[in-house]
């Protein structure tokens, strides 16, 4: 199908949304980007995801296909010449889908709750699990990776876009959060490998600056304050 006929309905501050972006630039695919307004849903998206109601959504060819990492699953089927995003190895590819399940159900929400904690305890408590969680992906990394710069081995994966896309978030709360998570001195690989995936050209020109985030963020807490 023609490249012409793609479109994601997104919005440029969640990490979700950065997966598919960067998929589709990894397989140099041009596409319609249709911003979401924060705080309002278009009725393309409610007609589009009727059930979640939620960014992302990709439509190929006025079909829509609905969260992010089954959106990046589908565009590497899709355009299946040059590189592959998810490993050929069928053990390999278990292994990547079993981690990227991992940051979504245990992993972010850590971050998430480093912010929304109550008191001090209760804010060491979060960093804590989240480092944990870091250094387990640390490991992860060296296994996957094989030596190389990446998840995914010389170039990105499908783990490394499902876990890059969230640095620009954990920045925002290194920084607001007065905390370090991502520790050189902990995690070097996994310190040097952000450093290579957010200047990646499949990623660099997706990836929120920190400061611009971090305006987002005190604009959302301030709004979910006041609610």
């Amino acid at each position: 199908m023609a490249s012409e006929d793609v479109k994601l309905l997104g919005a440029w501050p969640s990490p979700y949304v950065m997966r598919p972006r960067i998929a589709l630039n990894i397989k140099s695919v041009n596409y319609e980007f249709l911003e979401e307004k924060f705080g309002s849903k278009s009725d393309l998206l409610l007609k589009s995801n009727p059930i979640y109601k939620k960014i992302p959504v990709f439509i190929h060819g006025e079909k829509p296909i609905c969260e992010s990492l089954i959106i990046v699953e589908y565009i590497d089927e899709v355009w299946n010449s040059g590189q592959f995003i998810l490993p050929s190895d069928p053990h390999d590819r278990a292994i990547a889908r079993f981690w990227a399940t991992y940051i979504d159900d245990k992993w972010f929400p850590g971050i998430r709750a480093i912010s929304r904690a109550d008191g001090e305890e209760a804010k060491r408590k979060a960093v804590e699990e989240v480092i944990a969680g870091l250094v387990l992906l640390e490991d992860a990394f060296i296994k996957c990776s094989k030596g190389k710069s990446f998840f995914g081995g010389d170039k990105i994966g499908y783990l490394d876009i499902a876990l890059g896309c969230f640095l620009g978030w954990l920045r925002v709360t290194e920084k607001m959060g007065n905390v370090t998570l991502l520790d050189v001195a902990k995690t070097p690989n996994l310190f040097k490998w952000a450093e290579n995936f957010a200047s990646d050209d499949a990623v660099k020109d997706v990836m929120p600056p920190t400061h611009k985030l971090m305006e987002f963020a005190k604009v959302l807490i301030a709004k979910l304050q006041a609610s």
